[in-house]
């Protein structure tokens, strides 16, 4: 039986569950049959609730609860209008963990959230910003490199572990981005992760509700076809996407050009051209993974979907994600 490292039992306690590994939350796919099964299994599911109205999520929230008793947690997008809503909801329905995405939290959300006794866990792509985090109240913290799924950070994995995992010890940290089989779990963990997030390999769980054409262009994919969308102009600053290269890509990046004509001619406020790309991706994302339109789609992976070789029960990938810190 293998020693348990000190920081893999103190994102155990942390979560509640008996393995640290989370569950990335992925827009569409992250929904009910994917995180009860994660928290089943012993992990960490987290619901994405990035494509739905607020009484969808809490829905959800409720369903979640009717196929397992285990902890799971809630994510929040911080650049969502109805953000105060779903804060509230959180908090009404009592769920236990929420992670804020996309930004960077004002200090009345997260006080709101812990005043009810929601631990907040919140993402930083650098050192700077992971301590200004832990200031304003992060009960844990999640770094993920450029390596990932969906959008992304400039900085790879390695990178940023070295760069954060000596200095932050006031709360639990985990990593996410590139993480695909046992070996790279137990590496992060000896670097002093509490845990890992995970969310390309799930993609291809059994539970997954993701489309079959989904599912199979991941198990077809290799590492170099996951690439990621680039910036044309500083006029029009974008967040990266890392997706697998298809026709959905060439569209993303015809729109892109003429959106940046639109802004630079002032026909277009720069702030409703960035939501029109990003109300691209949320359609496009539903019509690959939902639809199983593979080709004009978009097919967010990250580079480990060169790792992802099968079909398998969540279960069955978090045994493997796990193997070499609990032996």
């Amino acid at each position: 039986m293998a020693t348990i490292p000190d920081s893999w039992k103190r994102g155990g306690e942390f979560l509640g569950v008996q393995h640290p590994v989370l569950g990335g939350a992925m827009s569409w796919l992250s929904e009910r049959h994917l995180v009860a099964a994660i928290s089943e299994a012993g992990g960490f599911g987290v619901l994405a609730t990035g494509s739905m109205p607020v009484e969808l999520a809490r829905a959800e929230v409720r369903a979640v609860r009717t196929m397992t008793d285990k902890p799971f947690g809630i994510n929040l997008i911080l650049m969502n209008p109805a953000l105060p809503e779903f804060v509230a909801m959180v908090i009404e329905e009592k769920v236990t963990h929420c992670v804020l995405a996309g930004g960077i939290p004002t200090r009345e959300t997260v006080e709101t959230l812990r005043a009810a006794g929601v631990k907040v866990i919140l993402f930083a792509p650098s050192l700077a910003l992971a301590k200004r985090l832990v200031q304003r109240g992060a009960d844990a913290l999640i770094i993920e490199g450029h390596e990932a799924g969906g959008h992304v950070g400039p900085v790879s994995t390695m990178v940023l572990v070295q760069e954060i995992l000596p200095q932050i010890h006031e709360v639990p940290v985990f990593v996410a981005g590139g993480i695909a089989d046992g070996a790279m779990t137990a590496a992060m963990v000896a670097l002093g992760a509490a845990g890992v997030q995970v969310g390309t390999r799930f993609v291809c769980a059994t539970e997954c509700v993701a489309h079959e054409n989904f599912k199979q262009r991941f198990i077809q994919a290799q590492a170099r076809d996951a690439v990621v969308t680039v910036q044309f102009d500083p006029a029009l600053p974008v967040i990266p996407v890392r997706a697998l290269f298809n026709k959905g890509t060439e569209q993303f990046n015809r729109l892109q050009m003429e959106l940046v004509r639109e802004v630079r001619e002032g026909r277009k406020p720069r702030a409703e051209a960035q939501l029109e790309l990003e109300h691209f991706w949320a359609g496009a994302l539903r019509r690959a993974a939902i639809d199983g339109d593979v080709e004009y789609g978009s097919v967010m992976a990250g580079q480990s979907v060169g790792m992802v070789r099968a079909i398998q029960p969540a279960a069955e990938i978090i045994a493997e994600l796990v193997e070499r810190v609990v032996g």
